[in-house]
């Protein structure tokens, strides 16, 4: 199984997941150009997206996708129910994910998991190739029992870090916002991560990488020096901020983890 994290942070979240023949998109949180340089720079084409995954309709997870459908690409989209309601664009193909109910992609099976988030039906999503198991989960203001009973039994941990609560409470945010950020349907903080790091550690886990940290209100040395702490002695572990992407190869011979620079001039 392979993990590309192309897009992570506040300003936009994208992610391709690949087994076998089978490549599904996660999120569109940047310009389609963008998706397409990005994907161009690990050595894929967005032609092998087989399929879109939405985990909710916040801007900074669709924002590309309306261009990215429009520019000859038939992916048919899935997400849920709450999430279509929301959606300005539609698609001739496609589906409804329902938390708890696997859906089957080619290679890939495909868990959504509900999350605590301020959008209307927002979810983590859990990917198994019969071989491997990598879960994907930001955009949750608490680690619920539910996503602890999922995601138990992965190798890859792909985790939201999004603030250091410090750095959040003494930062420049308005009051409301910080509020929001803290709140049980915001953003998970380091702190936060790290106990559910804790909660998941198992003799199978292989990795964990922090996502969908804040600009303002995080360092990627901080969130690595925290999750290593409770991942444990010899355990990957990363932080891919809104500058940067990730490869993510799942094998025999465990995690391998491979940081990339965006590519140049990533908007022509």
């Amino acid at each position: 199984m392979e993990i590309l994290v192309i897009a992570s942070g506040s300003s936009g979240n994208a992610a391709l997941i690949r087994s076998g023949e089978t490549s599904l998109l996660v999120d569109v949180g940047v310009s389609a150009r963008q998706v397409c340089r990005r994907l161009e720079a690990f050595g894929h084409s967005p032609e092998e997206v087989d399929a879109v995954l939405l985990t909710h309709e916040h801007s900074d997870h669709v924002r590309g996708l309306d261009v990215f459908l429009r520019r000859d690409r038939a992916a048919p989209v899935w997400t849920t129910a709450g999430t279509w309601a929301q959606l300005r664009v539609r698609c001739d193909a496609g589906g409804e994910l329902v938390s708890g109910k696997t859906v089957l992609f080619g290679s890939l099976r495909v868990t959504p998991v509900a999350t605590s988030h301020d959008a209307a039906e927002p979810v983590a999503l859990v990917f198994d190739d019969g071989r491997h198991c990598a879960a994907l989960c930001t955009d949750t203001g608490v680690f619920t029992a539910l996503l602890e009973q999922r995601l138990q039994g992965c190798e890859l941990l792909l985790l939201e870090a999004n603030h250091d609560s410090d750095m959040l409470r003494h930062g420049p945010y308005p009051w409301p916002l910080k509020q929001r950020i803290n709140s049980r349907v915001g953003h998970l903080s380091n702190q936060q991560s790290e106990e559910a790091v804790g909660r998941l550690r198992s003799t199978v886990l292989r990795a964990v990488v922090g996502l969908h940290l804040s600009a303002e209100n995080n360092r990627p040395d901080l969130v690595c020096d925290t999750l290593r702490g409770v991942a444990g002695e010899g355990l990957p572990v990363a932080a891919v901020t809104r500058n940067g992407m990730l490869r993510v190869t799942l094998d025999g011979n465990g995690a391998r983890l491979e940081p990339r620079d965006l590519p140049s001039h990533p908007d022509r």
